[in-house]
């Protein structure tokens, strides 16, 4: 029996590997993205958690915008090395038409907004903004009134700026952030990078990453 189709609205997640074709493995590479999906599914809640599709790909659902944002953030953290990933968000009605090995078929014009905005930010790094990793796109939703209001200029507006700082984080800072994210102290933090708790603050405010978890939280409040 065909399983019956589902539409609901919701916000859709793309991402792929940026650079993984010049990796000394690429098996080695997809281990360390499944590894970071794994953070970010520990610390950001999903409707569907981030997985692996084929090739470097891989996708996920959301309650909302910033919650997709933030988790496209602390995959980009969790990752080692020179890897790094490219996301991009959609909004709109998402249909479950069946299941496969990895989890859910799905359809619709989320999937669809999430493709045009994470080709949109490729597109966007070849220019002046080649820090950019994430891009925001909403489908039209034509008469349909559960549309939630998303002021899409401001949320990429968000994005650039927030791209251009973590793009720029070192090896350490990145580890700092995401382990604040994960509930973490600096007094912990410094323990585990065997350095003194000033230096981590000096760390963290040298980079700017205290205003991006600053902006990921007022983000947070405002389309909630």
């Amino acid at each position: 029996m065909a399983m019956k189709a589902e539409t609901s609205l919701q916000v859709a997640l793309i991402g792929d590997l940026v650079g993984s074709r010049r990796h000394p493995s690429r098996a080695v590479a997809q281990e360390q993205l499944i590894a970071a999906l794994g953070v970010a599914n520990e610390v950001v809640p999903a409707v569907q958690p981030l997985a692996p599709t084929v090739g470097d790909e891989f996708q996920g659902v959301y309650p909302d915008v910033a919650t997709a944002a933030r988790a496209a953030l602390v995959v980009r953290l969790a990752l080692a090395g020179d890897l790094d990933t490219r996301c991009g968000i959609g909004v709109g009605s998402l249909e479950i038409v069946g299941s496969s090995d990895y989890g859910l078929t799905q359809d619709g014009p989320a999937w669809w907004a999430a493709r045009d905005a994470i080709v949109e930010a490729k597109r966007r790094e070849g220019g002046q903004t080649k820090r950019l990793r994430t891009w925001l796109e909403v489908h039209e939703p034509g008469d349909r009134d559960d549309t939630p209001e998303i002021d899409v200029p401001l949320v990429n507006a968000f994005l650039l700026c927030r791209d251009d700082l973590v793009t720029r984080f070192d090896a350490r800072q990145r580890r700092l952030v995401l382990g604040l994210l994960r509930g973490r102290t600096q007094k912990d933090l410094a323990a585990e990078e065997r350095i003194s708790a000033s230096a981590v603050s000096q760390s963290l405010r040298r980079a700017g990453a205290f205003s991006v978890l600053a902006a990921d939280e007022l983000l947070a409040g405002s389309t909630s």
